[in-house]
């Protein structure tokens, strides 16, 4: 068992915690000694020198005192703890999340979403019992015995040497049990991080499991798993069981020493009573800590192995970290949105990239409508992350009015980017929360007419509580036309001057599309759309069609021009046609 220093380092209070700790534990060390030696003391003028009660009134009032004194203290450690605790497991959630901002939505794509809430709920809240208990229990385990030691020294030097040559053999044997259970915890853990993320992909997926029939062996998977889990988990308890029984063993056998030594010396008259009294009452509490820390050996191992997951994602390097570095200037993109000869490439890992694109270039002016067509793979969606800054090219640039976005804050670029995802995400809130994302200060009537613009205004006319009602965890509640709508609705909400559209009509019925086609044909004068389509009726109706393929443009221009001029394009018409009929 060891202080986790990264954990340390990570909490802007623990200077300020190690001190109060600190001073908590040294002030049970007083109580307890000063208890000891009261305690002592009455019982010898009481018993042996055959006092009154009326003569040591004062050193009852004191012992009282002093009893009061040492639970005040243990509660306010308590308070102390918890609250700082707490701060940790806030400040470290805040870390995270805002990690995983930066990180974007490719690094949690390539993630188990289970493994990621796992890491930010159950592994900070392992963290609680670490500063609760496990700290604290450390800072008392070194400041106690160190007090009550110099304090037996002064009475008694035997007993003080014998304390001092079994204290450092118990923590000895701790850090040999703790490196054996270092590597059983941590493969705890890893298995209950994949419990919980095949446990969400169950449950998301379950509808997919029925209609198969793979219910049934998912359960098996899940019971084996579990199975797993729980042999580990009792490899993990016998060893925190162990540590246990060693500081149980440990300190029994020293006590038993130290009172056989202590008896043999008063039978002989050796040592006073009061003094050999006052150095057995010190005994026990002396290994008391140690005995306390062997308990709390699997909190700190469980919330070590957490915090290890946490640290894992904290210390992923983010690409772009200069952000703090660029001066903070509005975003503006008034005339023209230019793409330079971008290339990009995906890791693949063993330090293999494949590359989605080649030299891209495109220009979009304000007014103009172009659709990004291609087959799958073409980069088509390569192209619409970078324009939202959730990748950066590898070269080229990507400029707004001549300026490179890279050159603004990625905050203050998005700000002027609208998105309509092909696979939106709706929240468990109501239908005005989810459009009002786009735009959290707009009024009612503006999410209205944004929801009337999308095609969604009679639908949401005939919900139990109109723009009120909950959607459901990621809009279970609507259909997958009514979905893409919302998301639309929210994309027109915001108002940005680039729209970027991606497939949002592919599920709607035929009067839906041409009622969205003509709301993107009315504000489209006034923005920069950029529209990633397969439908005909959504391609044709650009002004102009950019045509990729195998991460490269290879073609440029109108419907009709590239009809007459391009293979490729007229192979992807011809697919879209035939998908439409199936349809």
């Amino acid at each position: 068992m060891q202080i986790n220093k990264r954990l340390l380092q990570y909490v802007k209070t623990m200077r300020i915690y190690v001190v109060i700790v600190g001073a908590l534990s040294f002030l049970t060390a007083m109580f307890i000694i000063f208890q000891s030696h009261y305690i002592a003391a009455i019982i010898n003028a009481v018993f042996l020198q055959k006092q009154a009660l009326a003569q040591v009134t004062t050193a009852l009032i004191i012992l009282l005192c002093l009893l009061l004194g040492r639970a005040a203290v243990i509660w306010g450690n308590d308070i102390a703890t918890n609250f700082v605790a707490g701060t940790v497991k806030s400040e470290l959630r805040l870390r995270l999340f805002r990690q995983l901002l930066k990180l974007g939505p490719m690094y949690v794509r390539g993630e188990r979403s289970g493994e990621i809430a796992n890491t930010s709920t159950e592994a900070v809240e392992a963290l609680d019992a670490y500063f609760n208990q496990f700290f604290p229990q450390v800072c008392a385990t070194i400041i106690i015995p160190t007090a009550i030691l110099i304090a037996v020294f002064a009475t008694d030097l035997l007993s003080g040497i014998i304390l001092l040559v079994t204290w450092p053999i118990l923590p000895v044997f701790m850090i040999l049990i703790g490196l054996q259970a270092n590597a059983m915890t941590e493969r705890r853990w890893r298995q209950m991080s994949h419990l919980s993320a095949h446990f969400l992909d169950v449950l998301q997926g379950m509808t997919t499991l029925k209609l198969f029939g793979r219910n049934k062996a998912q359960q098996e998977t899940i019971r084996n798993m579990s199975n797993r889990y729980g042999d580990t988990t009792m490899a993990v308890l016998r060893v925190a069981f162990l540590s246990s029984f060693v500081m149980e063993m440990g300190s029994t056998i020293s006590n038993a020493v130290i009172a056989v030594e202590i008896g043999l010396r008063l039978l002989y008259g050796n040592i006073p009573f009061e003094q050999a009294f006052f150095v057995l009452l010190l005994t026990p509490e002396f290994y008391q800590p140690l005995r306390n820390l062997g308990t709390q050996f699997h909190a700190s191992m469980n919330s070590a192995a957490g915090a290890q997951r946490i640290f894992d994602i904290l210390e992923i390097p983010v690409k772009g970290q200069a952000q703090p570095t660029i001066p903070e200037k509005p975003a503006t993109l008034e005339q023209t949105l230019t793409i330079e000869d971008v290339h990009y490439a995906y890791p693949t890992g063993d330090d293999n990239r494949q590359e989605a694109l080649k030299g891209v270039s495109l220009t979009i002016q304000r007014g103009q409508k172009v659709a990004l067509v291609g087959k799958s793979g073409a980069g088509k969606s390569t192209l619409a992350n970078l324009l939202l800054r959730f990748i950066e090219p590898d070269q080229g640039a990507i400029k707004a009015d001549g300026q490179d976005i890279l050159s603004f804050k990625d905050t203050a670029w998005r700000s002027l980017v609208a998105w309509q995802p092909q696979r939106p995400y709706l929240f468990n809130t109501t239908v005005a929360d989810n459009i009002r994302l786009g735009r959290p200060e707009a009024s009612m009537e503006e999410v209205v007419e944004a929801a009337r613009s999308a095609n969604l205004d009679e639908f949401i006319a005939t919900l139990p509580q109109g723009y009120e009602t909950s959607i459901g965890e990621r809009g279970t509640r609507l259909s997958g036309g009514q979905l893409q709508r919302l998301s639309l609705a929210r994309a027109l909400l915001k108002q940005s001057p680039l729209l970027l559209l991606d497939e949002a009509t592919s599920t709607l019925d035929a009067e839906s599309e041409a009622q969205v086609l003509r709301t993107i044909d009315r504000i489209a004068p006034e923005h920069f759309v950029l529209i990633i389509a397969h439908r005909l009726h959504t391609i044709s109706r650009a002004d102009r069609i950019v045509v990729l393929d195998h991460g490269q443009v290879i073609a440029s221009g109108t419907h009709q021009e590239l009809l007459e001029q391009s293979p490729v394009y007229q192979e992807l018409i011809k697919a879209y046609e035939e998908e439409e009929a199936v349809a």
